[in-house]
């Protein structure tokens, strides 16, 4: 083990990023495992956590599921002890989390690495991690300090020059700390002398002049608008999707997209995997702010500690200061909310209320409110007072409702409405009363049953969710809302039948029927011109298609996995349209594997889907493949696995990349694969065709030495049928005797079998 300490800001995460960035890849796997502290806060987040670790070293599609932390190290120690390891454990604050990770590390393979960073030595020293591999994270000196400071505070193009001694007075007061320097070079850059000068004498007259008070100079440096966006990020939405927090701001009349990139530009945040992210020493000062404001909770801006929102929302306390409050238990609680609480929060405009009940009564929620989230345990929409409601976004998921109350109608202004996982929900709203709906997710209501005539001719509907409503049958028989974007249906297993498409629909671009039980899809599906994902995998009713479905000229993946009544693909000439000289001409991914298919004619033509990048045909009833496929220049990607009736494979297409034809006993004929040539000077990531016939030999490497280069790839189980191996009665196909390359094959239970 190594360990890197130093305090918050010094650099150790950026440090840590660069060693693994450098050395990953001299390890078989390896793991960069960010913000331990954070998302380890108990033991559920542990288990968690292990999860994540486990997900992301063994490269898994799925995550595994860790019952308890102890199950978790036994977990970790099977899968990882017999591998080469680089494991980086981010900002660690206590043994246990070492404990449910990596135990004493004494398990690890020989040539394994943790690195650990933490701003507890004392905790590296009860490791018993040797001193020698102990760096203590120092402050830049004075020259990588001016360095790292020019490099935020100096565009290049910057046509002015700032004094020396301003400066060095910046670089006096950030003391070689990274992150000071960040954060104030990146706010006073493009700014002139006399500004530099006011923010150095606002430091200057901070009685203690903390790494506080540095890194504050830049929120003071702010408009009113990115400060209540940083001040939200900072209580609220550290951690949060990106997108998501957008909405929020928006429906909270603060402009998010420029209050973002401004918090950007000044360091203040980040954006990592589509989260918003900020040090936690600038959310400890955001924080601080907020609790700076008053001694009484009741009269700041923003609640989010436990005690704190208890007490405001349990009795009277609460005052026209609160903007917002956002409460998160990790596990349901139930809260004894006065009816009278928000009576007084007349500026109220963010409530996130998740796994909270309340179970004193009724409560009344004020018309300024811009957001609601309550979720988890709410048995009914909240209650507003009388007059225009200025909501915008309404989250009453995982409730017990089982309809909406009538004063629905008086929600004008409404574009987000979530009342997913509602499960006793029987009736869908009107959403004629709700004119600017823009997206409704209904998810998992397992006992809705009807699905509102308003939804078909909605002007502003852009996503419409039913996903999982596995008693959905009634559905209105045209759709024509002209800006809906996607429509998901999956799993509606009494969906029978998909509406017609009257007028063309210029903006849906994403149709989900996975799971459904449609027979067919109607001719009219070619008035969704601009659809560009379509999937239907596991329709297992789905007996055809139209062959208007050629003329979706924007569609670029189409899924028809596990159809297995479907009878055949229509055939590509009834479709054909003088007009248009390509058809499908977009489609890039097509998926038919288990469909039963015992021809794919329609690919014959290289006008039908002449950029199809990956053909997935496994588990069908084919004989052979379109001759023309050879001809199919944008093909990398070819799968036909499990095909038991494919007698013949013909030339392949010559970019092929990826190539898969396991357990296809019937072949006979492999075609003309004596182009390996190819392959290896491409480097072909993958080349397996696999067997089960009952005489089966492994060739375990396969070199092929060519004029150009040496690759090397690994065959298994591969059937003897044509082809030549050193011993003479022995026929593999596709490995023809040439004079351009010397083949060595380890042949192991060759039984002369040809």
């Amino acid at each position: 083990m190594v360990g890197l300490w130093g305090q918050g800001g010094i650099g150790k995460t950026t440090l840590a990023k660069a060693i693994y960035n450098d050395i990953y890849n001299q390890f078989e796997i390896s793991c960069f495992l960010a913000n331990v502290r954070e998302a380890s806060k108990d033991c559920k987040d542990l288990v968690t956590l292990q999860e994540k670790l486990l997900f992301e070293i063994l490269a898994l599609k799925e995550r595994l599921v860790v019952s308890n932390v102890d199950r978790g190290i036994k977990l970790i120690q099977e899968r990882l002890c017999h591998k080469k390891v680089l494991l980086i454990l981010d900002d660690v604050n206590d043994l246990y989390q070492l404990h449910a990770l990596v135990g004493e590390g004494k398990w690890l393979h020989n040539g394994s690495r943790i690195i650990v960073t933490t701003r507890d030595n004392h905790l590296l020293t009860y490791l018993g991690i040797d001193q020698d591999h102990v760096y203590k994270v120092r402050e830049l000196d004075d020259d990588d300090a001016h360095e790292l400071f020019s490099k935020h505070a100096f565009p290049t193009h910057q046509n002015f020059t700032i004094k020396i001694d301003l400066v060095d007075r910046v670089l006096n007061h950030a003391k070689g700390l990274p992150l000071a320097l960040e954060v104030l070079g990146s706010f006073l850059r493009g700014r002139r002398e006399d500004e530099w000068e006011s923010a150095l004498d606002g430091i200057s007259m901070a009685p203690k002049k903390g790494i506080n008070d540095v890194l504050k100079i830049s929120y003071d440096g702010l408009e009113p608008n990115e400060k209540e966006i940083f001040l939200h990020i900072a209580c609220f939405f550290k951690g949060w999707d990106n997108d998501y927090v957008k909405k929020i701001l928006d429906s909270c009349d603060l402009k998010a997209v420029i209050g973002l990139k401004i918090l950007m530009e000044r360091s203040l945040i980040r954006t990592e995997f589509g989260e918003l992210q900020m040090h936690d020493l600038i959310q400890l000062m955001g924080m601080d702010i907020v609790n700076q404001e008053s001694d009484d909770p009741g009269r700041r801006s923003r609640l989010w500690q436990h005690d704190d929102v208890v007490d405001v929302l349990s009795s009277d306390m609460g005052t026209r200061a609160i903007k917002a409050i956002v409460f998160k238990p990790s596990e349901p609680i139930e809260m004894c909310i006065n009816p009278n609480a928000f009576t007084k929060m007349g500026m109220l405009r963010l409530l996130i209320l998740h796994n909270v009940r309340d179970f004193q009564g009724p409560i009344c929620l004020p018309n300024g409110l811009r957001w609601v989230e309550w979720t988890g345990c709410a048995h009914q929409i909240p209650e507003f007072s009388s007059g225009p409601k200025k909501l915008v976004g309404l989250n009453i998921s995982e409730g017990n409702i089982t309809g909406v109350v009538k004063q629905f109608k008086d929600f004008q202004n409404l574009k987000y409405i979530t009342f997913s996982n509602c499960k006793s929900l029987v009736r869908m709203p009107d959403l004629s009363c709700t004119p600017n709906l823009e997206e409704l997710d209904l998810r998992n209501c397992k006992d809705l049953v009807e699905a509102h005539k308003s939804i078909a001719y909605h002007n502003k509907l852009q996503v419409l969710n039913l996903e999982g409503c596995s008693e959905l049958s009634v559905f209105p028989n045209e759709l024509g809302s002209k800006n809906l974007r996607v429509l998901n249906l999956d799993n509606c297993t009494k969906f029978e039948r998909f509406p017609d498409i009257p007028h063309k629909l210029e903006t849906l671009k994403e149709l989900f029927l996975e799971g459904t039980p449609i027979k067919g899809l109607p001719a009219s599906i070619e008035n969704l011109v601009s659809l560009e994902c379509m999937y239907l995998n596991h329709c297992k009713n789905l007996m055809s298609l139209p062959s208007s479905i050629y003329t979706l000229q924007n569609l670029e993946d189409l899924a028809l996995g596990f159809c297995t009544n479907l009878i055949g693909f229509p055939k590509y000439e009834d479709s054909t349209n003088p007009c248009m000289t390509t058809q499908l001409s977009n489609l890039h991914r097509l998926d038919l594997q288990e469909c039963n298919l015992s021809e794919v004619n329609f690919l014959q033509n290289l006008s039908c889907s002449p950029f199809l990048t990956t053909l997935v045909l496994s588990g069908n009833n084919l004989t052979g493949l379109p001759t023309s496929i050879n001809k199919r220049h944008h093909l990398p990607g070819l799968f036909f696995k499990n095909c038991h009736q494919l007698q013949e494979i013909p030339e392949l297409p010559p970019f092929l990349d990826v190539f898969r034809a396991d357990n296809c006993e019937s072949l006979q004929n492999y075609g003309d694969l004596t182009s390996i040539h190819d392959f290896v000077r491409r480097g072909l990531t993958m080349f397996d065709i696999y067997s089960h016939s009952k005489v089966r030999f492994s060739l375990s490497h396969i070199q092929v030495h060519t004029h150009t280069c040496i690759s090397m790839w690994t065959i298994h189980w591969i059937q003897c049928v044509v082809g030549y191996c050193n011993n003479r009665k022995c026929k593999i196909g596709g490995l023809r005797k040439s004079n351009k390359y010397k083949v060595v094959l380890h042949v192991y239970a060759c039984n002369g079998v040809g």
